[in-house]
């Protein structure tokens, strides 16, 4: 691992500041600074920009009401979203909420509801899915100072604030501490207490069952301190700077393995940042792979500083997935896919599909656990992506029963081939005829380029087929046919081990009873009655 005091060209920025924050956001690429207090002896509430790729900084003109000028605020990024809450105005402690929408540069001051928190500073705050936790800090009451070891809860979709009283042993009142996230997880790291000790221990708060407990770290222990800052990347959480009681600052870095509990102090190559606290920073990874940044912050004469440094910590995540952003399941639907795979497992057919790429026309498997999607789970296909997955699930001399998912939507119908097929063993069910017109000598020469037959399903199961195109151009391969307890197909299956429908041309949608054309993407054939589909 590696500093790098990064060079700014054409000069600007923030300035000199302390008590400010910065967060990333379109991954990585843009570095927002708001608030603090600066080398004239002033708060500010301006917002600067760094653009990570070009290196160079602007102050970008917003829009709406600004925030008053404060410090010692959290700020945090909700999609392209900051959150400012809370700080200080050098007076008074503050409370208030504001938003700065970044791809507009507008301000919003959003109408709120609920018990919000007392006014504070030197709190902390993280993201849990759509949930923004506040914990601690501190504030003046009536000339006295009041630490807090409490956490209040806002929904930031509704502007809901709730305060939560987790089960277990919180953490002792404070301020000046970190706060961090982690899967569903709130970290918090040091601090200063009532009693003006400095700590080092480390709290999780689970969010899922709002519960606190205290992790039992071993390795390199992190020395006690507040004013600290503190990066999550991943698992990994990389702590830098801060002070003591005895007013000494640090200029080291720690890194937590929150998974392990393990501490390491990390040892670096490269001109690193004096020692200093009440420095901001934030990851830009995935935009840089790995990288952190760190800007301004106090020295030890109380002088606010303005450099700038990348810690390049070569590490990649497997995923580039924002793990602080993304909300673990409910229970309850934890249980239900819990019972879905044990259906899978307990069937003792092969519940595989073939997915298709229809951009590449590429034939991929999938594992053999897996199980079409539920319609209540249609909209999390992502958007812009083209999927075919299918199973045949009966197999008869003219064609196929199939369930398809079709980009995320759940599908079942017929199709038939136009081409002859060889000679099977003949079909002994009846199939209900459900055109007036046809003749024994029709069915006997085989016309398969006039599509005159529907299945007649039971009644419960009509309402489970939607309309769909598919394209001809692919192959339907289905190495071990699965049978479905829910289709009541009158067709024997005469599916082989392993068979290939190829020249797929038609599809009957048995919901409308409508005969569709694949080639033609949703041509009607002609039907000569649809009275039996209606029937059902």
């Amino acid at each position: 691992m590696r500093w790098e005091r990064v060079g700014v060209h054409g000069g600007g920025g923030p300035g000199k500041r302390w008590g400010h924050t910065c967060n990333a956001v379109q991954g990585g690429r843009l570095l927002y600074v708001f608030g603090g207090f600066g080398d004239d002896n002033r708060h500010t509430n301006k917002v600067h920009v760094f653009d990570t790729v070009n290196r160079i900084w602007s102050e970008p003109v917003t829009k709406g009401a600004l925030p008053s000028p404060r410090d010692s605020h959290s700020c945090t990024a909700v999609g392209d979203n900051l959150f400012v809450f809370g700080g200080t105005n050098g007076r008074d402690s503050l409370n208030d909420l504001h938003i700065l929408d970044t791809s507009s540069n507008t301000w919003i001051s959003p109408s709120l509801r609920g018990d919000p928190p007392n006014p504070r500073e030197g709190h902390s705050a993280a993201l849990i899915g759509k949930r923004l936790f506040i914990f601690g800090g501190c504030g003046n009451v009536d000339g006295t100072e009041i630490f807090y070891d409490d956490v209040y809860v806002l929904n930031t979709e509704t502007f809901m604030w709730k305060r939560i009283e987790p089960s277990g042993i919180p953490p002792s009142k404070r301020e000046s501490h970190s706060c961090s996230s982690w899967n569903s997880k709130i970290i918090i790291i040091g601090g200063q207490d009532t009693s003006s000790f400095y700590q080092s221990d480390v709290h999780i708060l689970d969010t899922d069952t709002l519960a606190w407990c205290k992790l039992n770290t071993t390795g390199q222990i992190l020395p006690p301190r507040a004013g600290h800052t503190t990066i999550s990347l991943g698992k990994n959480l990389f702590v830098f700077g801060g002070f003591t009681d005895n007013q000494s600052l640090f200029d080291d870095v720690y890194v937590l393995d929150v998974a392990a509990g393990t501490w390491s102090e990390v040892m670096l190559t490269g001109e690193g940042p004096s020692a200093r606290f009440s420095v901001a920073g934030d990851c830009l990874d995935p935009h840089l792979g790995g990288a952190l940044v760190f800007i301004g912050g106090c020295n030890n004469t109380l002088q606010p500083l303005e450099d700038m440094y990348y810690l390049h910590t070569g590490i990649v995540r497997e995923s580039e997935r924002d793990e602080r952003r993304i909300e673990k399941l409910s229970l309850r639907k934890q249980l239900k896919l819990k019972c879905q795979k044990q259906q899978a497992l307990a069937s003792p057919c092969d519940n595989s599909l073939d997915r298709f790429d229809n951009s590449a026309n590429v034939h991929h498997q999938l594992p053999v656990n897996y199980t079409l999607p539920s319609r209540q789970n249609e909209h999390q296909t992502p958007l812009g992506t083209k999927t075919f997955q299918a199973k045949v699930t009966k197999s008869f001399p003219n064609g196929y029963t199939v369930e398809t998912v079709i980009d995320g939507k759940r599908l079942r119908g017929l199709l038939f081939s136009t081409k002859p097929r060889p000679e099977q063993t003949p079909c002994n069910d009846s199939i209900r005829n459900t055109g007036s017109g046809e003749t024994d000598r029709e069915k006997q020469n085989g016309d398969h380029n006039s599509v005159r037959e529907v299945t007649r399903l039971s009644e419960t199961n009509v309402n489970d087929f939607q309309q769909a195109d598919v394209s001809c151009g692919n192959s339907i391969r289905n190495e071990a046919p699965v049978g479905d307890a829910t289709t009541k197909s009158p067709f024997p299956s005469y599916a082989s081990p392993a068979h290939e429908v190829h020249d797929v041309s038609h599809v009957v949608n048995l919901e409308s009873g409508m005969v569709t054309n694949a080639v033609d993407y949703g041509t009607k054939v002609s039907k000569e009655n649809s009275s039996a589909t209606n029937d059902s």
